[in-house]
């Protein structure tokens, strides 16, 4: 059985997932954006074996906690190949906008669309879905019904495609390519706001509606 634990994270209220194998007691974080105290002492209350850190996406709210945790359990960093070169660049994932100081990461392994891995003994499967960031992606969980969007799809809405590397034609695309066809009972844990479903927001959602 899985267990899926929200940490709420950064002055963006970034949605910091912790995935657990009950049966294994392994683990694994998905977008550490910030308040590194505050996953460390998730991750000790839990009595997690974590095995690994997932990105989403590069933008600083997603990933300025992933180095920490990277030092402090040993575990390997993942994100789409294309998300390397946002990581790595202070303009495309905001840290020239929005902290006092420019940041990047470099520990990033990237992981090609589709890939399929277990992680935590948990079978994963990552679907590129560019627009808001150029490697942004979701991860799912087929045996699960489980879809971790990032900053793909929200509960009635969409990422923010103004910042570097958006675009809302290829965040539509992406959404009715990739996320659309998924099982419409399939449970969505967005990066912001309440979690939704597939169904629900091929049905409801105004900005991408299934054409």
């Amino acid at each position: 059985m899985v267990k899926v634990y929200e940490i709420r994270v950064s002055l963006f209220v970034t949605n910091c997932y912790l995935v657990i194998n009950e049966e294994t007691k392994e683990g694994f974080l998905i977008d550490p954006g910030d308040y590194e105290e505050k996953i460390l002492e998730v991750l000790k209350e839990k009595e997690v074996k974590l095995t690994a850190v997932y990105l989403t996406h590069g933008h600083l709210d997603h990933m300025m906690a992933a180095e920490r945790i990277r030092k402090e359990y040993g575990v390997p960093v993942y994100c789409h190949t294309a998300e390397l070169a946002v990581l790595a660049d202070p303009v495309q994932n905001l840290t020239d906008r929005f902290l006092r100081h420019s940041y990047v990461f470099d520990k990033a392994e990237p992981l090609s669309d589709g890939a399929e891995f277990l992680a935590a003994g948990i079978r994963v499967r990552l679907l590129h879905t560019p627009g808001h960031t150029p490697g942004g992606c979701c991860y799912y969980l087929p045996e699960e019904g489980i879809l971790f969007a990032g900053d793909t799809l929200f509960h009635r809405s969409v990422g923010n495609t103004e910042f570097p590397g958006g675009s809302m034609s290829v965040l539509a695309e992406s959404i009715r390519k990739k996320l659309y066809v998924l099982p419409e009972e399939t449970v969505v844990y967005a990066g912001h706001g309440e979690e939704t479903d597939i169904g629900s927001e091929k049905r409801e959602n105004p900005y991408v509606p299934a054409v």
